[in-house]
């Protein structure tokens, strides 16, 4: 039988009064420090308490329940260096852009936070506020609430998404040497003559003959115009509906 999850942290018994220079603050400081610097496979509670110093990681517990309550807390400690207005502005889709945008750069300081996101339901108070201004922003556009949830989702999933694509990237290429230049280029030409041989890819060979095409901001930017007109074509008295 397999185990029920972790209940959210927000449900269970506050912390202990802190003990010396221990307290819940610390430790969630120190388990983003970690997973910044080693990534999320390395998170431990472990780990975590040799970071902080002589701890034990029972010590931990009594602050943060379980792993998955620290998880809980990172997730939302850092969703709070996400700027969100505290009121909506005139441009819908500048508000939500803006958004997108800071997130994207919230994931660049934490690559671990779009793996771990989704192991994690997302009831922090920083993740609810962020998610009730996106919903704000759209029913104030006349879209239905249930749809409104629905582009937020799309919205999010394609912020981490990317995050998490472009992080798989740059770890492959660190590992197998491609973040330089000379054995990308080798690499890229071994792919265009497997696409060459036989002539039955001439559009992919010729691409990989000249490799070119827009930055992974510039990407990310594409997609998420893309997400927002095909929102605008949905919303209530759309002329193109």
């Amino acid at each position: 039988m397999s185990k029920p999850p972790a209940p959210p942290i927000w449900t269970l018994p506050p912390p202990p009064p802190r003990q010396r220079s221990l307290g819940r603050d610390e430790i969630v400081a120190a388990a983003i420090a970690l997973a910044d610097e080693v990534g999320a496979e390395a998170l431990t509670m472990k780990a975590v308490a040799a970071w902080l110093g002589p701890y034990s990681p029972m010590s931990l517990y009594r602050y943060v329940h379980s792993k998955e309550g620290l998880i809980d807390l990172m997730l939302d400690a850092v969703t709070a260096e996400v700027p969100v207005p505290a009121v909506v502005g005139r441009d819908w889709r500048g508000d939500l852009a803006d958004l997108a945008f800071e997130t994207r750069r919230m994931l660049v300081r934490h690559p671990w936070y779009a793996p771990l996101m989704h192991t994690r339901p997302p009831s922090g108070p920083n993740m609810m506020f962020r998610l009730e201004f996106m919903l704000t922003v759209l029913t104030a556009q006349g879209a239905a609430l249930n749809d409104a949830m629905t582009y937020a989702a799309l919205i999010d999933r394609h912020i981490l998404g990317s995050g998490m694509q472009e992080n798989e990237e740059a770890r492959f290429d660190q590992r197998h040497g491609l973040d330089d230049a000379a054995t990308m280029t080798a690499a890229m030409a071994q792919v265009r003559d497997l696409a060459a041989a036989g002539g039955r890819f001439p559009l992919l060979a010729r691409w990989l003959t000249r490799p070119a095409g827009p930055s992974a901001d510039e990407r990310f930017a594409l997609g998420l115009e893309f997400l927002l007109d095909g929102i605008a074509v949905r919303l209530p008295g759309s002329a193109r509906r």
